[in-house]
């Protein structure tokens, strides 16, 4: 009885001409509602005023309002919450290749001096390899890694200082850093040129802490531009078991590895870990471009300026501290996934792009990443199964060239990231937060597909069961779950270096042997026949990758339906119950119908009587109630 006086009154409100309807309180709640969820803030005294007037029209505000950065924000906060991609503070993954330390020394003046170098950067000689280039004998000092200096410290002598060193004017210090003679050097209108990308003190100013630094001193291997470098091997014997380190050294020059003495002399790429690891050609590139600044040997590590409590986003810090360039990476990592979230919002293409999607946005510092940071992890142990040249998630020449490392502020597109690409599912944020196969999985199904792992009640028993989808009280969830996981087999785990099919394939011959090498148990698991290590639950997907499953959960009957419960949900502030059900196939089909956008979706749940209801408990019939949908009761 009470819905269909409801529904009269609703009808009868309709008719009346446009103004005669005075807000009431309800009303107040409902466009104060809709003004927090689109907007993204209470309405103002302004807009109250000319939400008042006669001539207010809702259905012209909603347009204004689900066309506004602030509607897509409100639902990319949704995933957010959904997919929990904030990578905190504990993330600290700088791999040796991309950080250049500092160390401290005494310059032929006698006064402080600063040399940046990589730690395990190969070397010919045996005093500084893999080690800092300048030995105890030429300074007077020992570096242990991750502690201060010990020792007395002397002067270093000038033609030794000048063969082990080179002065580089680095891509932090300098914008046009890959010119022949850089000048743009950083200068107070950077500020407003590249905001948000502030240097700590010690990489901007030499040791006085007075004088503005031109130029940084550098190990002359890291200073190197070559784009590639010959695989060395010193042909030094093995150090004896127990045997010291030799004379000044506090570790032993790294050995030949099994690859270094099969591949002696082969090229490898400068811009991975390989080039890092095997090569002693391999430097930090042009500028320093494919290396991260971090002044400190010890416990010195901040490089950036960055904001810390950021509630209204990176542009609206309540406080900024000195961060590790761990922190710099995480940060653009995040606002790629934001901005890529949001592009979808608010251009209101199709939702299934979140996991579809090819195409990418990217600042400076993403394309210096993507150029010319990502490939050092790759390879690892893979090298020792041919795998040198790293095959990457992005490829680098799609990367825009005009942009610099410092350029916070300019975002270009990507028109394609490259084959292997998967919207979120292959973004460096997603594939770090979620390190291993099983996790990604999960998050997948979770929040696109809405499916939860629930454990059968079975009591566990001892088994030796290796496959999980057959073991007795795990099967239950990984039935599912195993072959959702296969399809991240080859992106290395907390990793984002593409195992390609050329050099790992899905079996293995020399691995499947007796003597097989040793890095064969990282890749591949003699549990299942020596096939690539995640993918016996579903060879086939494993093959398909991320993109291939994405394709399969897009086209998934629950896609749709976890959509709507998602945003639903997230807009009512309440998880959907069964009275919501018919209203919630209601909403599904007209998503599906209407090409999976997300903008009518959204409005026809903030126009929805629930939406309105759930600002308003006493539910009282307002000038407003004639706008919206009409969900059945």
């Amino acid at each position: 009885m009470l819905a269909r006086l409801a529904v009269a009154l609703t009808i009868a409100l309709a008719a009346m001409p446009e103004g005669l309807a005075q807000p009431t309180l309800p009303d107040y709640r409902y466009f104060r509602a809709l003004s927090i969820d689109l907007v993204g803030r209470p309405p103002t005294r302004d807009e109250l005023a000319a939400f008042e007037g006669p001539g207010f029209q809702l259905d012209a505000w909603l347009d204004a309002q689900l066309a506004s950065p602030g509607y897509a924000e409100r639902v990319r906060r949704i995933y957010e919450d959904v997919l929990r991609l904030e990578l905190g503070p504990s993330f600290q993954f700088v791999p040796n290749p991309l950080e250049l330390r500092r160390q401290r020394v005494t310059g032929p003046d006698g006064e402080p001096l600063d040399v940046y170098f990589r730690r395990g950067q190969r070397r010919i000689d045996a005093d500084t390899d893999g080690d800092f280039c300048l030995t105890q004998a030429e300074t007077g000092l020992q570096f242990p890694a991750n502690a201060a200096p010990t020792g007395t410290a002397h002067p270093v002598d000038a033609k030794v200082l000048a063969a082990r060193t080179a002065l580089v004017k680095p891509w932090w210090l300098y914008a046009d850093a890959r010119a022949v003679a850089p000048a743009d050097r950083v200068a107070p209108d950077w500020a407003t040129r590249f905001p948000g990308f502030v240097l700590v003190p010690a990489l901007a100013f030499e040791p006085d802490g007075k004088t503005p630094s031109t130029a940084v001193r550098v190990c002359r291997e890291e200073a190197q531009t070559a784009e590639t470098g010959a695989v060395y091997a010193s042909g030094r014997p093995g150090p004896k078991k127990g045997a010291p380190p030799p004379a000044g050294r506090l570790t032993q020059p790294p050995g030949d590895s099994g690859f270094a003495k099969a591949a002696k002399g082969r090229a490898v790429s400068c811009a991975s870990g390989v080039g890092f690891a095997a090569s002693a050609e391999c430097g930090c590139g042009v500028g320093l471009e494919r290396c991260l600044p971090s002044p400190g040997a010890a416990n010195e590590t901040a490089a950036f300026v960055m904001p810390t409590h950021v509630p209204f986003g990176p542009g609206l810090p309540f406080e900024a501290s000195p961060q590790p360039p761990a922190a710099w990476l995480r940060m653009w990592w995040g606002e790629e996934a934001k901005r890529f979230m949001d592009r979808v919002f608010l251009e209101d293409r199709d939702v299934r792009e979140l996991l579809t999607g090819r195409e990418d946005q990217v600042n400076g510092p993403l394309a210096q990443f993507y150029r010319a940071l990502a490939s050092a992890t790759c390879c690892g142990a893979s090298v020792e199964l041919g795998y040198t040249q790293p095959e990457p998630l992005v490829e680098p020449g799609a990367v825009p060239e005009a942009l610099v490392p410092q350029d916070t502020a300019t975002w270009l597109p990507i028109a394609d990231r490259g084959p292997h690409a998967a919207g979120l599912l292959t973004m460096p944020v997603f594939l770090t937060k979620y390190g291993s196969r099983r996790a990604r999985a999960h998050v997948v199904a979770s929040a696109f597909l809405c499916h939860e792992f629930l454990a059968d009640t079975v009591k566990l028993a001892p088994s030796t069961e290796p496959d999980l989808t057959k073991r007795p009280g795990c099967s239950a969830c990984h039935t599912t779950l195993e072959p959702m996981a296969a399809a991240f087999t080859r992106v290395s785990e907390s990793d984002w270096t593409w195992l390609p099919a050329t050099q790992l394939p899905m079996v293995l011959p020399r691995c499947a042997a007796d003597k097989a090498p040793g890095s064969c148990k990282g890749y591949y698991d003699p549990a299942f026949g020596n096939q690539l290590r995640g993918a016996y639950a579903a060879p086939s997907r494993a093959e398909a990758g991320p993109a291939g499953l994405a394709a399969e959960v897009v086209a998934s009957p629950d896609f749709a339906p976890c959509v709507v419960s998602t945003v639903a949900s997230g807009l009512l502030g309440r998880a959907l119950i069964p009275d919501d059900t018919a209203w919630k196939a209601q909403l599904v089909g007209a998503f599906t119908a209407g090409g999976y956008r997300m903008r009518a979706l959204v409005r026809a749940i903030v126009t929805s009587p629930r939406y309105r209801s759930g600002n308003d408990t006493r539910g009282t019939v307002s000038k407003l109630s004639s706008l919206g949908s009409h969900d059945p009761e």
